[in-house]
């Protein structure tokens, strides 16, 4: 029996394993925990039917169970580390990554051991194909000194060795990883021209389709230090153009005027990209077993588990004075209870990394919409300051029903379609001409904190709404919905996850 005539809800946990198939996992499934603030129908709901018959009593049979439908949802702090991998399944696509010694994906190379002699991090089962001057973070390794960013000076089949001043660490824990955060440009090598609204990067040493970067995704450009710099300065921009010799931006912080890069060894730092896939043959659907733990009864950990779970929405809200939160549901197959005897599932668990919340006030860099110009296709800024802002992914899910089957035997997938709202403080008409006018328009917000960050990004986007809203003693607000669409190079939204950015990249509030 349980200590208690009650179990408290903080003594629940959540945790998600993907499966190998729908409803099954793999033999050695890895369990990753979140942090949850709250539950929303987190279960199996059953339905039954009574029989009814013509009866001179007038009284009902006992029914039989007819249906089960089985769902989830549950709300979280938008952190750092503990949701690019969950992500992946609402974008029903594989996240872009950099090199990396414990990528999403694929098989993991665990550093093995770090050596004083050149700064140099093994992995005896082979180091992936890091490049020389890359930038890359280290973490997870006990001592201070492994950790931070360095440069790549040689590459070795099981090693690289680097700029940095290492301790000896003949057994680095689990959680250590190397992973490829940026590049530096030789001296003088990288020169920056703006015409027509478009920053041009230009390199005739390195070939830029090597830098593992893509359309659509954000970078910084600028370390924290003047040598790393542009003469005018630093600045996230957005790519729309990669060639041997270019990368080519079409949204920035500020355009600045052509630069060179003389005298100067120029720093841009990149991440991992996600975003919907425009080639059916990269779309991929993973299913997912949920776990909710429910207390102790006596005999050991309770659980409760939606299986064969599908991810369908998911929601982030930034609002006034707060916290950056988010939401996900998803449509599931089946569920299944465990008491304590019989207790969890077996795998390997990863506890939440516990990062910080992102709040809205000082840690949002930049929240921009703009309505872009269909002749030049450049943006212009069509609100200085929004109040709210959320962001809507529904994959519209819905369950598959069989005979013979209690539950779902599959899903049906519906379009992937990004929406939202807003609420911006008016100065101008022209959010209720853009309205009018259809116009194309496009919307990001840059979160960053402690030297990581994320970018969102949704390139197009149509307008409803725009009715301004006057109160007495207060800003006149304008209240808009947005509907996004596949934009040019075919996606509706991407996320870029920073997993290190310089100092001078954070916000400056």
């Amino acid at each position: 029996m349980p200590a208690s005539n009650t179990i408290d809800s903080n003594s629940t946990g959540l945790a998600y394993a993907e499966e190998l198939t729908p409803k099954v996992l793999p033999g050695s499934p890895t369990w990753f925990g979140l942090e949850p603030n709250g539950y929303d129908d987190f279960g199996g709901e059953i339905t039954t039917v009574a029989r009814e018959p013509i009866s001179a009593n007038r009284q009902n049979k006992r029914g039989t169970t007819t249906d089960l439908d089985a769902s989830g949802g549950f709300g979280l702090d938008f952190v750092q580390r503990d949701l690019a991998r969950l992500l992946q399944g609402f974008f029903f696509r594989d996240a872009l990554e950099k090199i990396s010694t414990k990528p999403l994906n694929t098989a993991q190379s665990p550093i093995t051991s770090v050596d004083v002699l050149n700064g140099q991090y093994n992995a005896s089962g082979g180091m992936p194909v890091f490049v020389i001057d890359r930038i890359f973070f280290a973490s997870g390794f006990d001592d201070a000194a492994n950790n931070g960013i360095g440069i790549v000076t040689a590459v070795n089949a099981n090693d690289i060795e680097t700029d940095k001043t290492t301790v000896a660490d003949a057994a680095p824990n689990a959680d250590a990883i190397v992973e490829s955060v940026g590049h530096e440009f030789a001296t003088g090598d990288l020169e920056l021209t703006v015409s027509g609204g478009l920053a041009t990067f230009t390199s005739a040493a390195v070939d830029m389709t090597t830098l593992e970067l893509n359309v659509g995704e954000w970078i910084f450009v600028g370390g924290d230090l003047s040598a790393n710099q542009f003469p005018d300065g630093t600045g996230y921009f957005r790519i729309s153009e990669i060639t041997a010799t270019t990368i080519v931006c079409d949204k920035a912080e500020d355009l600045k005027i052509t630069s060179s890069g003389t005298g100067k060894e120029i720093r841009i730092f990149f991440g991992t990209y996600l975003k919907n896939a425009s080639d059916p043959a990269n779309i991929v659907c993973r299913t997912y077993q949920l776990e909710r733990t429910l207390g102790n009864d006596g005999s050991g950990v309770q659980s409760e588990y939606l299986t064969g779970s599908y991810a369908n929405e998911f929601n982030l809200a930034f609002a006034t004075a707060t916290k950056l939160e988010s939401s996900m549901s998803f449509v599931a197959l089946d569920n299944e209870q465990r008491d304590g005897t019989t207790g969890v599932k077996s795998g390997t668990r990863v506890a939440s990394n516990g990062d910080d919340a992102y709040n809205t006030s000082s840690d949002v860099r930049r929240q921009l919409m703009n309505v872009i110009d269909s002749a030049t296709l450049n943006p212009t800024a069509l609100f200085a300051f929004l109040s709210e802002f959320n962001i809507n992914i529904n994959n519209n899910v819905s369950p598959v029903k069989a005979i013979a089957t209690l539950g779902a035997i599959s899903v049906a997938l519906g379009n992937f379609v990004v929406s939202g709202s807003l609420t911006a403080y008016f100065t101008t008409v022209a959010a209720t001409q853009a309205v009018r006018n259809n116009a194309d328009v496009t919307i990001d917000a840059i979160i960053a904190k402690k030297n990581a960050g994320w970018a969102f990004d949704i390139p197009l986007l149509g307008l409803g709404g725009g009715k301004a809203n006057v109160e007495k003693d207060s800003p006149i607000t304008i209240p808009l919905e947005n509907f996004a669409a596949e934009n040019d190079n075919g996606y509706t939204m991407s996320f870029t996850q920073f997993q290190y950015l310089p100092t001078v990249a954070m916000p400056t509030a």
